[in-house]
């Protein structure tokens, strides 16, 4: 009865233990959610205040396709791009879902590093391509590896930096090496960045610098200033590419929301405090995770950015026994690694308050010392 493509799509992994434990809630047990991709703070009140002012200003109706002029102008500025160089979507997810319905036919291939985001292969996969996953080293991106991976077919390289789920920021030398096979090759580059401002002393290195004729990046306002409700991402890339995804979303959403496009234009163009209180309180909290994880002699290669910690948890069981294990006897939500390519790893966010995080590692502990995992 479906269609191959709906029944090739595989659910969300990270959606489905948001699932549990919302039902577990429910039951009245006290879950403490270690697998949420989102801040736990609230939305910056400048920000809300004017999509108030939107609402009782009747900005409720359609406005162009690829978003207002105002916002596009606004993320144009921000990035060093014009405004026809920009496109403004339901999300960021539904960005990159753009760019690859735009670029990719039916059995071209996108090379993807692994531990990859759930999303990129579903996408790629109803788009009609395959996946190529490329192993990384330590997750930093190893070039020759991704070389190896490149044939006639190959239509796009995606890159994740800042890494969901394992918070490595890909160097600055990497990246110019990934633009070197792209400009070689004549290979398009997809450019995930929405956890740029996430960033731990080190710096964030964006290959739309080296080739923006054949780089398009995903970013947008969830993340950075605590709106993934509100559904605003954005696109910036060649014109022509563009313009093609700002057709396709034509006849899919058509435009984002009007209000919820105010409020992003209050949140680019507004103060900007409220971010680097958030990055100060997620490095605490990092290290924080950190210090717990090797206090349990629990492996892991220190994230560098976004607020999510990969540890390897391969002594222990694959990554669905140990998540399994510590949502039943603990009642901390994780999210396998299998997920995201790599079964060795649970991942563990700390998109969470100090508190929950020191619950949830004496939850760990105990469970650890006595020998639960057996």
């Amino acid at each position: 009865m479906l269609s191959d493509r709906a029944s090739s799509a595989e659910p969300s992994a990270t959606l489905a233990i948001n699932a549990k434990v919302k039902e577990m809630a429910a039951k009245g047990i006290n879950v403490i959610d270690l697998g949420a991709g989102e801040p736990d703070f609230n939305t910056p009140e400048h920000i809300k205040e004017a999509a108030k002012a939107a609402i009782d200003k009747n900005f409720t109706r359609y406005t162009p396709v690829p978003g207002t002029n105002e916002l596009r102008d606004a993320v144009a500025s921000r990035i060093g791009r014009i405004r026809q160089e920009v496109l403004i979507s339901p999300g960021a997810k539904y960005s990159l879902y753009l760019a690859m319905q735009a670029l990719l036919n039916p059995g071209d291939e996108i090379i993807v590093p692994s531990p990859y985001w759930v999303s990129y292969l579903e996408q790629a996969k109803l788009a009609g391509a395959v996946p190529v996953v490329t192993e990384t080293e330590e997750f930093q991106l190893d070039a020759e590896k991704l070389k190896e991976c490149v044939t006639e077919k190959t239509k796009i390289i995606l890159i994740n930096s800042p890494c969901k789920p394992t918070g490595a920021v890909f160097s600055k030398k990497a990246i110019e090496a990934v633009a070197d096979i792209a400009d070689d090759k004549d290979i398009f580059i997809i450019s995930d960045e929405i956890y740029e401002k996430f960033i731990y002393g080190v710096e964030h290195f964006s290959i739309d610098s080296l080739i923006p004729e054949r780089t398009i990046v995903v970013n947008g306002v969830s993340k950075t200033y605590a709106m993934t409700g509100w559904r605003i991402g954005y696109a910036s890339g060649p014109k022509e590419i563009i313009a093609a995804m700002s057709d396709i979303q034509s006849q899919t959403t058509s435009n984002p929301c009007s209000i919820a496009q105010a409020a992003a234009l209050a949140a680019l163009t507004g103060p900007q405090d409220s971010v680097q209180q958030m990055v100060k309180e997620f490095d605490r909290r990092r290290r924080y995770a950190m210090k717990r994880l090797s206090g349990l002699g629990m492996p892991y290669i220190e994230p560098k950015g976004a607020f999510y910690i990969f540890p390897d948890t391969s002594s222990l069981g694959t990554s669905m026994e140990v998540t399994k294990k510590l949502l039943d006897e603990a009642h901390i939500a994780v999210v396998p690694g299998a997920a995201f390519g790599s079964d060795e790893h649970i991942r563990i966010s700390y998109a969470t308050s100090m508190n929950n995080l020191e619950k949830a590692f004496d939850r760990i502990e105990i469970l650890h010392s006595t020998s639960l995992y057996d």
